[in-house]
């Protein structure tokens, strides 16, 4: 389905799209960017963003801000999308040359045995004992990555530095980008959040010769896998009238959860809009009533499917975002991944599809978004 907005309908009906989304999830999820080293990442969006906005511009935590301004007045609009992903970073490396590392962000010890990594550039693996050699109790046991080690194929720790890896470096899983059979559904490494990362690019690119009311920021944040970092400096930089945090999620629509109990979200079924994240007592969202009938009424009217769900069990930028100077009014769009924080993240392009209709959706509706985020109250 195409929208009105587009001055050629025909470039972006619904295979355009999806092709589009797809190559730009392609070549994503293939650059290194771990936590605070999201520089390659920035690069990449700051180039294809470029021909597209008014002014494409990075701040000094390494996010990255593209303008479009329209000749109509309106507010301003922040979208955000995060292009950190979880990784390791180097702690040691041992005279024998093999390398001890810390976790970055929500990396799971049980998946880290024998998976492969990259380590500036160079081939690592995760060592794991010889099955032959384990014990019964060693075969069934989480071992801490405290325990664990890295073989870069380095004889010492000379030949170590000869490959340029120094404390500090950063580590990153390696798992290509995979679709299934069908075309659809997808797996890989970093797919949170360089699928929002492409629904962002695709937006910007849709909206070429579109004139807003008002000002579109598409803001490429810094950091969200540690803390939020990035979106809290954006969203002071910024202060939009109205943000979105763009993102991935979990979901519970796998037989080890209860989809009914835990988590009644799944992939294929449209975008999830969340209505509040965090747990008691920590940082969190409760998005405001007001912005929750703006995105489901502009879901409507773009003729997307959407999802609603509480998520206690994490956050997104828009966690932070809500907070920065007087408050900022704040929705959450995130996109339902199957194994989250591991190497074969899961997901479903129709639903990034879905995201793409209801942001373009938006983007022609400014004029009307100050009627949602006004105070109501006196």
């Amino acid at each position: 389905m195409t929208t009105p907005l587009s001055p050629n309908p025909t470039k972006w009906d619904h295979e355009h799209i999806k092709l589009r989304l797809k190559e730009l999830l392609t070549q994503l999820t293939a650059i290194p960017g771990v936590s605070g080293f999201e520089a390659p990442v920035a690069r990449y969006m700051a180039g294809k963003l470029r021909d597209h906005a008014d002014e494409v511009v990075a701040d000094a935590m390494g996010n990255v801000y593209a303008t479009k301004r329209g000749s109509r007045p309106g507010p301003t609009l922040m979208i955000a999308a995060h292009s950190d992903e979880i990784g390791l970073i180097v702690r040691n490396i041992e005279p024998s040359g093999f390398i001890r590392f810390d976790k970055v962000g929500g990396m799971i010890d049980p998946l880290l045995p024998g998976r492969m990594v990259t380590v500036r550039g160079h081939l690592g693996v995760v060592g794991v004992k010889a099955g032959h050699l384990q014990t019964p109790k060693e075969r069934s046991e989480v071992k801490p990555h405290t325990d664990l080690y890295i073989d870069v194929g380095a004889d010492d720790a000379a030949g170590v530095a000869a490959l340029g890896i120094r404390i500090g470096d950063p580590i990153e899983q390696r798992s290509d980008l995979t679709f299934f059979a069908g075309g659809d559904r997808f797996a890989g490494k970093a797919v949170d959040d360089r699928l929002g990362c492409a629904v962002l690019v695709a937006l910007f690119e849709s909206l070429a010769g579109v004139d807003l009311a008002g000002t579109l920021v598409g803001v490429v944040t810094v950091q969200e896998e540690v803390g939020l970092r990035g979106a809290t400096t954006a969203a002071f930089r910024v202060n939009p009238d109205l943000a979105i945090a763009l993102d991935t999620m979990p979901c519970g629509d796998t037989p080890d959860v209860s989809f009914a109990k835990e988590l009644a979200v799944g992939i294929g079924r449209g975008p999830v809009f969340q209505v509040t994240s965090g747990g008691a007592g920590g940082k969190g969202i409760i998005v405001n009533p007001r912005v929750r009938r703006l995105l489901e009424e502009t879901a409507t009217a773009a003729g997307a499917e959407y999802q609603v769900t509480t998520f206690p069990g994490g956050n997104t930028d828009a966690a932070a975002i809500h907070l920065v100077r007087e408050g900022i009014p704040t929705g959450v769009i995130t996109l339902a991944r199957r194994y989250s924080h591991s190497p074969v993240e899961m997901g479903d392009i129709r639903d990034a599809i879905g995201a793409w209709q209801i942001l373009r959706e938006l983007c022609g509706r400014m004029d009307k978004i100050g009627g949602y985020i006004a105070p109501d109250i006196i």
